[in-house]
């Protein structure tokens, strides 16, 4: 059997996974614990309403160094620096969205790209899952085929789905060792967000007064296109030349 699936290393050293703003401690050592018995072990935090707290250690079952080593940050760009994926987990479908897939797909799709870069697993509050800005800051949406009448899962039950299903899409064998392209980090990606919005801006396209909508749909159309390092470096380029004032050639 390979190293790839005994050691580790480096699939399930490659997935975090992002609980944000989650209002019960409980439900961190409960994700705690289900991320464990799955092998993941990076767990972030952002801006947990209780964290250290007795009862998510409590909750935890034998996972304390899981919460031990928790990152708590201010934000989910944060959180999500140096990833190249971020797939959100939605229990609904949106108006404006990116990919939806079932997490099946998605534990395939993010087990073939954390075999060499580091990939997020993000999971939203209890009470109202991701935020429209926190969907922004994601590549691809994930939901669990759930009894569309009773659809409703508590928070450590989804991390451990989607956990068993990122540990599944490994031991089966599925992955290739093909070398895979580089792809740009999440601070990349918000980088080239931010560049091209301020270029729309300044030829008149978007209205920064409202950029919402458009913003978001500039975003949906990248996020399924799954940039390169270099292909965004190539549009960064492109942007700062469009803006640069033309030299006029004489004849």
């Amino acid at each position: 059997m390979s190293q790839l699936i005994f050691n580790n290393i480096p699939v399930f050293n490659n997935i975090r996974v992002v609980l944000c703003q989650t209002s019960h401690p409980g439900n961190i050592g409960s994700a705690a614990r289900a991320m464990k018995t799955m092998g993941l072990q990076h767990l972030y935090l952002v801006k947990p309403q209780h964290f250290p707290d007795a009862h998510a250690t409590a909750l935890s079952t034998g996972a304390a160094d899981v919460l031990e080593n928790a990152i708590v940050s201010e934000t989910l760009s944060e959180a999500l620096t140096g990833c190249v994926l971020a797939i959100g987990m939605s229990a609904r479908k949106r108006q404006i969205s990116h990919e939806l897939v079932n997490v099946r797909e998605a534990a395939l799709r993010a087990s073939k790209i954390a075999s060499t870069q580091p990939i997020a697993l993000v999971f939203g509050t209890e009470m109202s899952g991701l935020s429209n800005a926190e969907l922004d800051c994601c590549q691809l949406l994930a939901m669990i085929p759930a009894n569309p009448e009773y659809s409703s899962l508590n928070l450590a039950a989804a991390v451990q789905v989607m956990c068993y299903e990122v540990r599944m899409a490994v031991l089966e064998g599925k992955l290739e060792a093909t070398p895979s392209p580089e792809l740009a980090t999440n601070e990349a990606l918000e980088g080239f967000y931010a560049h091209l919005e301020e270029t729309l801006i300044q030829i008149g396209y978007l209205n920064p007064s409202a950029p919402k909508k458009l913003s978001e749909r500039i975003r949906r159309i990248y996020a399924r296109a799954q940039l390169e390092k270099e292909e965004v470096n190539l549009l960064r380029g492109i942007l700062t030349l469009s803006l640069t004032p033309k030299k006029h050639t004489k004849y």
